[in-house]
């Protein structure tokens, strides 16, 4: 009898064009050993072209945030800059200003073919939450270079709310570019701020201070006046920024993203303004298309100035989006097959706000 033939990463990697892998190509690398998992895949960790990716039993209170060097471990860097170590086992407080460190459940050993980017996930990114993975002798962060083999790690530093979290909270998620790292680009569009809002006016919400925890697992659970001020703008239709004050608003522009596509917004463009416009900025394949169940959807936009007030004016241009070919049609569509919080979205705070 003939064996069947079993497939390898560097088999698959033959196969693959540049772009994107969609969902049922990283299940492949998953299969493989390309993507190794420290326990069993959840039903939903898998994106139409991404994987959330969870965080292990501890954390570290670190110093001040690093990169390794080339040759460096981040392990031995941990041991020389932790002030403690944290046990997420039943759950922890993060405190706000403070930077942790801690291992995921997933690692990697891709192929040479084969590089990631990560980045945080939305609801991450809307409770401001500044989340970056690192990787042993990878000197930036969120970015994974092909054919890496070792571990990652999440560092973690919430800047407006302390959080609450535990083993297999998923804060970042990673997607895996075929082609030798360039980007297949297929579309380069400009986004604006909107500050004419709705019929009240409202155009956002600006973070308190000193609020209560939010546990990164709980949905719908805090009443959203607890934690933010809604922001009416009425005749000028503009906006101060209050430096390191944290706003979330809305593009101006709706977003469709092709079910064969991928798009990511650019966080930070000092062309633009001193200020960082998105944390999470990946838009999966699906997001706000008509074919999977949308009609457009807006980029929500995580907004903190940087040192001095500035000012916004209604569709001043505040970012791009770049949009990426998949390597082919994926399994999962963002909204037609996932209970998607953020499909068909206008103005929207992360899902643990009631």
């Amino acid at each position: 009898m003939t064996k069947p033939q079993v497939k390898t990463a560097k088999a698959a990697s033959q196969r693959r064009h540049a772009g994107i892998l969609p969902s049922q190509a990283i299940e492949t690398l998953i299969a493989d050993g390309a993507v190794k998992l420290a326990e069993p895949l959840l039903e939903n960790q898998l994106q139409p072209a991404s994987l959330d990716l969870r965080l292990g039993t501890i954390a570290y209170r670190v110093r001040a945030s690093f990169l390794p060097g080339c040759r460096e471990k981040v392990a031995s860097k941990l041991d020389d800059l932790q002030l403690h170590a944290i046990s997420l086992s039943q759950g922890a407080v993060l405190e706000t200003g403070c930077v942790y460190v801690a291992p995921l459940l997933e690692s990697l050993a891709l192929p040479d073919d084969l590089s990631a980017a990560t980045n945080p996930k939305s609801s991450t990114g809307r409770l401001d939450v500044f989340t970056r993975v690192i990787a042993d002798g990878v000197s930036a962060f969120d970015q994974i270079p092909a054919g890496y083999s070792g571990p990652l790690f999440a560092e973690i530093c919430p800047q407006t709310f302390p959080v609450v979290v535990r083993k297999g909270s998923r804060l970042s998620q990673i997607r895996f570019r075929s082609g030798g790292g360039a980007a297949d680009v297929v579309d380069d569009v400009a986004l604006s701020v909107d500050l004419t809002g709705d019929k009240t006016g409202l155009v956002g919400f600006r973070a308190k201070r000193h609020t209560g925890l939010v546990d990164v697992d709980a949905v719908g659970s805090y009443p959203m006046l607890d934690y933010w001020e809604p922001i009416h703008v009425r005749d000028k239709k503009r906006l101060v920024l209050d430096p390191d004050q944290f706003y979330i608003l809305a593009s101006k522009e709706a977003v469709h993203v092709p079910p064969t596509q991928a798009a990511e917004m650019v966080p930070f463009n000092p062309l633009v303004g001193e200020f960082r416009v998105h944390y999470a900025g990946f838009f999966d394949p699906g997001f706000g298309h008509a074919s999977a169940g949308g009609e457009g959807a807006k980029a929500v936009l995580e907004v903190r100035s940087h040192k001095v007030p500035f000012i916004l004016e209604d569709g001043q241009t505040i970012g791009r989006l770049i949009y990426e070919r998949l390597t082919e049609a994926p399994k999962l569509v963002y909204g037609r097959d996932l209970a998607s919080h953020y499909q068909a979205q206008g103005l929207k705070l992360s899902k643990h706000f009631k």
